[in-house]
């Protein structure tokens, strides 16, 4: 069993879940991980925020670097992870392929030594939504995309209502009640593994696009 695992963080319900699920199978979850384009423009995930949730989690976040040939890039990038701060394990939150694509970690991963733990891999996309829900994570729609979603989305948290909703679009429109196709991203303020909790106190709602998102103004950490 793993005693240094990395969480591949996004800020987002997966890798969140993802990181619980792996530390209630015994995994010793020691750090976050990001892997950032040269010049990222995380609307619906910002690095920004992602800090806030290190110290909210009290784990170190680190930001590597992949440009093209992205493939190569990655697997650079998890050779440096396991040299320079001995991590042997890669929790993803990734739920299953995407356009038939195999788990990109996993492909990217060949010959380093370390292990890719997918505790969400192939799981009903309902059942994972409500686990989220049951464990008391809190988290909120950061990023929604049209047609499926209006603006009133955003900064919504995820409950029993809302999934009611997703499942309603889903049946009226086949939206992933997961967002896996980027029908929407999510932000997580508060859950098991949070030592302390995160309220955003202020933020916009902007557009680009077909996108509409959060631009957070004012972050606060609480104590729990």
């Amino acid at each position: 069993m793993s005693n240094n695992a990395a969480d591949l963080w996004t800020g987002g319900k997966d890798s969140s879940l993802a990181l619980c699920e792996a530390e209630l199978l015994g995994y010793e979850v020691r750090s976050l991980v990001t892997f950032v384009p040269s010049e990222p423009e995380f609307l619906a995930h910002p690095l920004g925020f992602m800090k806030y949730q290190a110290e909210a989690l009290n784990l170190p976040h680190y930001t590597l670097e992949v440009n093209e040939p992205f493939k190569a890039s990655y697997e650079n990038a998890i050779h440096f992870l396991r040299a320079k701060y001995g991590i042997d394990t890669l929790i993803t939150g990734d739920i299953a392929e995407v356009d038939g694509y195999p788990n990109w970690i996993k492909e990217c991963n060949k010959g380093s030594g370390v292990e890719v733990l997918t505790p969400l891999w192939g799981r009903d996309r309902r059942e994972l939504l409500e686990q989220l829900i049951s464990y008391g994570f809190r988290a909120i729609f950061s990023c929604v995309k049209k047609p499926w979603f209006t603006g009133k989305w955003l900064g919504t948290e995820i409950s029993e209502d809302t999934l009611k909703r997703l499942s309603a679009l889903n049946a009226e429109t086949g939206l992933d009640i997961c967002g896996e196709q980027g029908e929407y991203h999510t932000l997580v303020l508060d859950g098991p593994p949070f030592k302390k909790s995160i309220r955003i106190d202020e933020y916009l709602k902007r557009a680009k696009d077909s996108l509409m998102y959060i631009d957070i103004q004012r972050v606060v950490l609480l104590d729990k």
